[in-house]
């Protein structure tokens, strides 16, 4: 193995509460958007649960597929493919019925440009999936960007909390959550709507671009100061294991890490690694895009990557020349404009 892969061996492989939970799933996973930034990883994870659980479980996973080599990657990781645009309602009808589904497609970069294409992925699909695996458990990734902002001091957003988006791709992602809400309620499908922000990998992530703006120089901008974020791998398992949490009528759970992050404070400490002081322009605004994970933490236990830890293996990535993702998380809008 290269030093990269022994990384990602080492911090996305599957827990032991991953693979007890796996054991209790019944029937096969169906990914839709597999071939996205988080579908080929968590794909890899349940299969990997799946084979040190000792069962036979199909993990089938569903995408356009346009990067190349990613079917054959997956393929050869014992993942089913399936190429489909489930936009096209022949071509979804047409996908298996499966007991358990992640619906993990959806659009955000470019929706300011593109405002019909976002409204038809993100909320006219989901009711499509939603009458089509009516007979599933759903667990249907979505976005801390349907709440408010809160104050810093607040805590951040609840479950409880009353959704108010900003922007349209803030609304077109509540518009999902009602529709498969509607159908829960209307067909008794248990689905978990997973409120996910904001998720960190080697590749991409709010780590990744604070880091990168320290290491060439570039000031941070701090208008919003504070932030949330969570592993991937450990979001990957809250995600899989959710599928034992599916309700009807459905279930609101919000993912990320449990501190509330000081941006100036981690470019200080990606500064300190990289021995290098850090710029900044603006000053932090009193409010931001935060939640409160602690229903998730009450089910799951707390994210096995610590901060510190997350912080260790973004420099050491950038610093060795890991591959990166060019799909910058916008974390700083304060207008909804992606």
């Amino acid at each position: 193995m290269t030093g990269f892969e022994l990384l990602e061996e080492k911090w996305l492989s599957p827990s032991d509460a991953l693979i007890e939970d796996i054991k209790q799933i019944k029937g096969d996973i169906l990914i839709l958007g597999a071939g996205g930034k988080i579908g080929p990883s968590i794909a890899k994870l349940a299969k990997q649960a799946i084979e040190r659980a000792g069962l036979d479980k199909r993990v089938i996973g569903v995408s356009r597929f346009s990067e190349e080599g990613l079917t054959e990657e997956l393929n050869a990781a014992g993942i089913e493919t399936i190429a489909a645009n489930i936009l096209n309602d022949a071509e979804l009808q047409a996908l298996p019925e499966v007991e358990n589904v992640l619906y993990l497609a959806g659009t955000k970069f470019g929706t300011s440009n593109n405002e019909p294409y976002t409204w038809a992925m993100n909320t006219y699909l989901p009711g499509r999936v939603a009458e089509k695996f009516k007979n599933s458990k759903i667990v249907v990734y979505s976005t801390g960007n349907v709440y408010p902002f809160t104050t810093v001091a607040s805590g951040g957003a609840t479950e409880e909390m009353r959704a108010d988006p900003v922007g349209e791709y803030g609304q077109s992602c509540l518009g999902r959550e009602r529709l498969f809400q509607y159908f829960s309620s209307v067909h008794s499908t248990p689905i978990l709507i997973y409120r996910l922000n904001y998720a960190i990998d080697f590749k991409y992530g709010v780590l990744l671009e604070v880091a990168k703006s320290v290491l060439a120089g570039k000031p941070v901008d701090l208008r919003t100061g504070h932030v949330n974020v969570i592993w991937q791998g450990d979001a990957n398992e809250m995600a899989i294991r959710s599928l034992l949490h599916c309700e009807s009528p459905s279930k609101m759970l919000n993912i990320t890490g449990p501190e509330t992050v000081s941006l100036r404070w981690l470019a200080a400490e990606f500064g300190r690694i990289f021995n290098t002081e850090p710029q900044f322009v603006n000053e932090e605004q009193p409010t931001a895009l935060l939640s409160n994970a602690a229903e998730s933490f009450r089910l799951f236990g707390y994210p096995r990557t610590t901060l510190k830890q997350m912080i260790g293996i973004t420099a050491q990535w950038l610093q060795e020349g890991g591959k990166t993702i060019n799909k910058p998380t916008h974390f700083q809008e304060r207008k909804g404009q992606f």
